[in-house]
């Protein structure tokens, strides 16, 4: 897969990882209707809400996300989310290869808790997603209770 260890996107996904920047989330599209070479299409400062607003639902594109919450009253922990976005309108044969050249991807944005593959925006809702979370990390002294 060309491009998606490019200096843009490399510089973004330590903007994203990185305590000192306040940028929280990046978003990776196809640079063309056909091909696998992947461009960075944004990043913000905005959240996860900020991210999904920019999901084309014509194509497949890769996220990227810092997500911080509350675990409890005492602690706040920062995790990231690597989202596997196929638009409704994506063409068939781009939904067919997303499975193999997600797997370049992961590679190149290895550090992430969890994996959210997405149909629909609905299948982004934070708190369906810090319950992930918190379900992964182990560690939940809420007793459960989200």
């Amino acid at each position: 897969m060309s491009g998606v260890d490019s200096p843009d996107i490399l510089a973004a996904y330590d903007a994203v990882r990185s305590d000192k920047d306040e940028t929280n989330w990046l978003l990776l599209s196809y640079a063309g209707a056909v091909g696998d070479k992947l461009v960075l299409s944004g990043t913000g400062k905005g959240g996860l809400a900020e991210l999904t607003s920019k999901l084309d639902d014509g194509q497949a594109q890769y996220g990227y996300a810092r997500m911080e919450y509350n675990n409890d009253s005492e602690s706040k922990r920062v995790k990231f989310i690597l989202i596997v976005w196929i638009g409704e309108g994506t063409k068939v044969m781009r939904k067919a290869r997303v499975s193999i050249e997600s797997g370049a991807v992961k590679r190149v944005l290895s550090h992430h808790s969890i994996q959210v593959d997405a149909r629909d925006r609905g299948d982004l809702d934070e708190k369906d997603i810090v319950a992930r979370l918190r379900r992964a990390g182990g560690a939940d002294y809420n007793g459960g209770r989200g």
